[in-house]
Order: structure tokens, then sequence, then C-alpha cells
């Protein structure tokens, strides 16, 4: 099994590279990282078979590249001026990808082939709700864009502390509904339950997350329950990070920047959360976390400390066990699994 990390490469990174997963006797252990795709600035990157969809940079301006891989081949990129998008989507049928530009506030749709990538329709969220922090006093920052479960698009907005929703009709977009977020929520990424009735949102700027009952079609939302992420006596800089929901949708995870900590609840059956573990990332500034397909093994990235963790999860209480400490991959902001 494959892992990809990639992130900034203001330091000594080159770009995304890549490790395997060993299993021997049960045990599993992190080896041989090498530089895989030479690129600026991969700070989110998802791969589709044999392609790789990735932020990227080139010089003053920012967009996404579009990789053949085994080997690997640029097909093309697509920039625009200003800063890189934060974040990136994918929905393989249709052939769409997604991004969010947290510095220059658009949302983008863009189709791709064998061809390469093309600008479908973008638009950009102007400040309709900028919330009380520092973060959020230059504007809106839409963090996330992707899709719901039932194919609608969604947004999370940190300035606005938003989570907006969209569709994609006759390839332009749509706003259809928006949901706010407490003042100085800071709303970065989003989870939703397979029912597609509850969604989760990760707050980076409270260290909170907000659970949240909503209706598809008539676009009614009701504030469940928010719960912090870090202890109530901690008192330093934290920044909430990624969120992800495990496939029972029985956990939710959720990493710390500053606690440095990864957290997990348990969702009980009225879709209320319960604190099961905190967890140290083992470094500073865990970014980004990922399982691989059975969701028996999560790792961590901490971008600052220039190191990845490896752990093994119990599915049953949903608790993270270290498995493996100060493995060496600079810069890392996102971490995915690979069979190839």
């Amino acid at each position: 099994m494959k892992v990809l990390i990639g992130g900034y490469t203001k330091k000594t990174s080159k770009g995304i590279y890549q490790a395997n997963l060993t299993l021997k006797n049960s045990q599993a252990s992190l080896e041989n990282f090498k530089d895989y795709i030479e690129i600026n600035g991969p700070t989110y990157f998802k791969k589709c078979g044999n392609y790789l969809f990735s932020i990227a940079k080139n010089g003053d301006e920012g967009g996404i590249s579009y990789f053949q891989l085994n080997p690997v081949k640029l097909i093309n990129s697509v920039f625009q001026t200003g800063s890189s998008p934060a974040y990136l989507g994918i929905n393989e049928d249709k052939q769409l990808v997604y991004t969010a530009n947290y510095h220059t506030a658009y949302l983008s749709v863009y189709h791709y082939d064998n061809q390469g990538v093309s600008l479908v329709d973008q638009i950009k969220h102007d400040n309709f709700n900028l919330g009380p922090r520092p973060e959020q006093s230059d504007g809106a920052h839409p963090h996330f864009f992707d899709e719901t479960p039932s194919g609608k698009l969604v947004s999370c907005d940190l300035g606005n502390d938003s989570v907006d929703f969209y569709e994609l009709k006759d390839g332009h977009l749509v706003h259809l509904a928006r949901y706010l977020n407490e003042a100085g929520f800071g709303s970065r990424h989003i989870v939703f339950n397979k029912e597609n009735n509850y969604f989760y949102v990760a707050g980076e700027l409270s260290s909170k997350v907000n659970v949240v009952r909503y209706n598809e079609k008539t676009w009614e939302f009701e504030n469940i329950a928010t719960y912090k992420t870090i202890p109530d006596d901690y008192t330093e800089h934290n920044g909430v990070a990624a969120i992800r929901m495990s496939n029972d949708g029985k956990f939710l995870y959720l990493s710390n920047r500053g606690h440095n900590s990864i957290t997990v609840f348990k969702i009980k059956n009225d879709h209320t959360l319960e604190l099961v573990q905190r967890i140290s990332t083992f470094g500073e500034f865990p970014r980004d976390f990922n399982w691989d397909s059975s969701e028996k093994w999560v790792i961590v990235a901490n971008q600052n400390t220039d190191n990845a963790t490896l752990y093994e999860r119990n599915s049953e209480m949903g608790t993270l066990a270290v498995v493996q400490k100060n493995v060496a991959v600079p810069e890392g902001t996102c971490v995915i699994f690979s069979k190839e």
C-alpha cells in the first residue's frame, strides 16, 4: 500500500512524496519515503484512478495541475493570478473538479478529460457576514467546496461563518441556501451522514464542531449542539483543521493545530457527540490526516515539525493507538492512501 504526502514547498520540500505502508505480522510501518511528483505548493491533492489533481503554484499565480500516473506525466495546469486554492474535490463520474480559494474568495468548477482541465464556472463570495475575529476582518475566506451526498455542492466560509449550498445548472453555479454558524466560529470543513440529514462543521477559529440537522428539499436547518475539540483549560492558540467521519457513521475525528492532537468523538444514535479521546500528533500543526480503505491505519502530517505519525484505529471503540512516530516528511499538509 502506498501513502502520498505533500504540502508547502517553502523550505526543503520538492512537492509530493510517496512511501510504503508495510504490514508484517499484523504490524504496520511507513518506509522508504521518496520524491514522487515535483510540484510547487501541493497543499491539497486527490487521486482518481491513474490520475492525480493537485493544488499548485506558479510564481504569482495559483491553480491546479492534472497528472497522469505510472509513469508520472503532467497533462496540463490551469492558473489564475493570485494565491492558490486551499481545497480540491473531485467527482469522477461527472469528470468535475471543485476548488475553494481562501485568499481570493472564489469557488471554481473545472471539467477534465484526457486532454486536460478547463474552467466551467466560478463565483466570488462577498463579505455578507464577516465574523468578529482578526482572521475574518479582511473578507470572505471559503475553505471548502465539494459535493453533498446527493450531489449538490457545499462550501464552508471561514470569514463569513457560513455553510452555503449550490447546484451546477447548465454550466453555472446557482446559490440554493445558507446556514450560519455562530459569530467567530470560522467554518472550515464539513462532513455529512449517509442519510444526508445531518452535517458536522469544523470551526477553525473557535476550536469547535457544530452538529446540524437539515432538510435538502426545504432547506430548513436546526442547530443541534456544539462541542469543543480542545480541553476547557487549554488557553494557547489552536485552530481546528481536518474533519473525517468513519464510514459506519459511528465516529468523528478532528485535528487540532496548536493543541497538536486528534480529537475523537462517538456519534450517538441521536447524532449528538460524546468525547472518546484526545491523542497527541507527536508533532506541531497537524493540518491533515487520513486513513486507508479499511480505516484501520491512520496517518497525520505535522506541517511545522516535518514529520508524520502512524496510528492503528480500533473500529469498535473509535480510539487511536500510536504505531510509529517521527517519520520524516517535509511541510506536509495533505495525506492520501493509494493501493497502487
